[in-house]
């Protein structure tokens, strides 16, 4: 670990934050994590998991899972991490069991890295919070916030926090890990510092999302998706996500104000649509599990890069934008939290080799954050794009093209192009890697023709079931 003697102020302690305050302990910054919320419950990571209620992060109860970037990056950088989530029941799943039918099956080199992490996010979080809390040199204080930066008059640098208490902390680095509210942008404008405008594109999804515990030992069905059962449909999503000590969720999604499916929030009607899709009725047969959760809603923020994490913003020399502060892509890529651990060990290895808190750092991390970040932000628009066309469509009783078909269906005959996009889906390969590979595209065209799909409700019939739901309760 290098030595350094510069203070770090980490504002938020979710994933991002503390994986922050872990990468930033890692080169010898002394590091203060202030979260507005409560702390984590004690007690076994499993029971405790459950209990942990985050109205400061309300993407917390829903689905969530590590891809296999994540999983990448806690191998490299924080093992213990890892060792510390697969000892409290979290799972690593194998995505290659979900190779195309007619495969050899053998291993091929780089298969290693395919594998996700089936974990509940509360799990993970309360793991990843233990381990920060135990490092020297690492605070974590809880019921306070940053409220404002203070700024150096002369170079612009950052030189002290304030919370919202009113309390002063000297700070060398201010780390923005508060999530999709990005309050670093409140605190250039309060501090009378320009703030660069966002990229803004509608992600154009209501999420549900249900947890659920096994009864009995196995999986009751295939993960057709790897780490995943389940599929994004013509008018629809449903996806089962494993998660750590027998437990699972579902997550569904509609349009954002579909009224017909607005029952989906009842547990009738999430239950009905749940059993009907493909994939997840198995998991739900009666005596297979039992839900330990309500029904939870949430409408998915657009995809957003944020101006304040790019080279479009004037540097502020010490402050750093970190994981959904910077950049907040459609939830259903599950890409969020390994993002944010790559972009926090990414900024620290930066710091570490340009120490001098100045405005070429400053360039250099923005320049960093467009790299990690810029790819995903134009596929995840544009994959939405898509979707909300097709799905909008299909509603209105039209079909829309889907212009990522040929490669889905690809994929689905052709072990070659199932791990190029499995890779890409996973965040281990960036898209214009996949898009720009020709002799991919040649196996794409040529590929055998994919067998039909298992078939999910028809729109008029999903809105039946619903309704039918609904009208059993009254």
């Amino acid at each position: 670990m290098t030595t350094t003697d510069k203070t770090a102020v980490v504002a938020g302690a979710g994933i991002a934050g503390l994986a922050g305050a872990l990468a930033l302990h890692g080169i010898g910054h002394r590091v203060l994590v202030l979260e507005r919320g409560a702390e984590p419950p004690t007690g076994e990571v499993a029971e405790a998991a459950g209990r942990w209620a985050r109205p400061t992060v309300p993407q917390g109860i829903h689905s969530h899972t590590l891809t296999s970037l994540g999983v990448k990056v806690l191998r490299e950088r924080a093992p213990r991490v890892l060792d510390a989530a697969l000892a409290a029941g979290a799972r690593l799943l194998d995505l290659t069991e979900a190779l195309p039918q007619g495969s050899d099956g053998g291993r091929e080199p780089g298969d290693e890295e395919l594998v996700a992490l089936g974990c509940r996010r509360t799990a993970l979080e309360l793991v990843l919070y233990r381990a920060v809390a135990a490092l020297p040199g690492v605070e974590i204080r809880h019921g306070q916030a940053v409220g404002a930066l203070e700024l150096d008059p002369g170079d612009g640098r950052v030189r002290a926090v304030r919370t919202d208490g009113g309390e002063r902390i000297a700070a060398d680095v201010v780390i923005d890990a508060t999530g999709r509210q990005a309050a670093a942008r409140s605190w250039l404008r309060a501090a009378g510092v320009p703030v660069a405008e966002d990229r803004v594109s509608p992600s154009g999804l209501s999420g549900f999302t249900r947890f659920y515990r096994l009864t009995g030992e196995g999986r009751p069905g295939p993960l057709n998706r790897g780490n995943a059962a389940g599929d994004i449909f013509d008018h629809y999503a449903g996806v089962l996500h494993p998660g750590d000590n027998g437990t699972f969720s579902i997550a569904l999604a509609t349009l954002p104000g579909d009224r017909a499916l607005h029952g989906l929030l009842t547990p009738a009607g999430f239950t009905a649509v749940a059993r009907a899709t493909p994939g997840l009725g198995a998991w739900l047969a009666d005596g297979v599990s039992e839900p330990i959760s309500p029904v939870h809603a949430i409408t998915s923020p657009p995809n957003t890069l944020r101006g304040t994490a790019t080279s479009a913003q004037r540097p502020v020399p010490g402050l750093f934008p970190l994981g959904d502060a910077a950049c907040v892509t459609n939830p259903l890529f599950g890409r969020g939290m390994s993002l944010a651990l790559a972009h926090a060990f990414r900024l620290a290895d930066l710091l570490a080799a340009h120490p001098a808190v100045d405005t070429a750092q400053s360039r250099a991390a923005a320049r960093e954050a467009e790299a990690l970040f810029l790819p995903w932000y134009e596929q995840s628009a544009a994959a939405d794009r898509e979707r909300i066309a097709r799905w909008r469509a299909r509603i209105e009783g039209r079909r829309a093209a889907a212009a990522s078909a040929a490669l889905a269906d690809a994929a689905r005959t052709d072990a070659t192009v199932w791990r190029a996009l499995t890779r890409m889906l996973m965040g281990l390969t960036a898209p214009a890697e996949l898009l720009g590979d020709e002799k991919l595209l040649a196996r794409v065209r040529d590929a055998a023709p994919a067998p039909a799909r298992p078939q999910a409700p028809a729109r008029e019939e999903l809105v039946r079931l619903v309704r039918d739901a609904e009208g059993a309760l009254g």
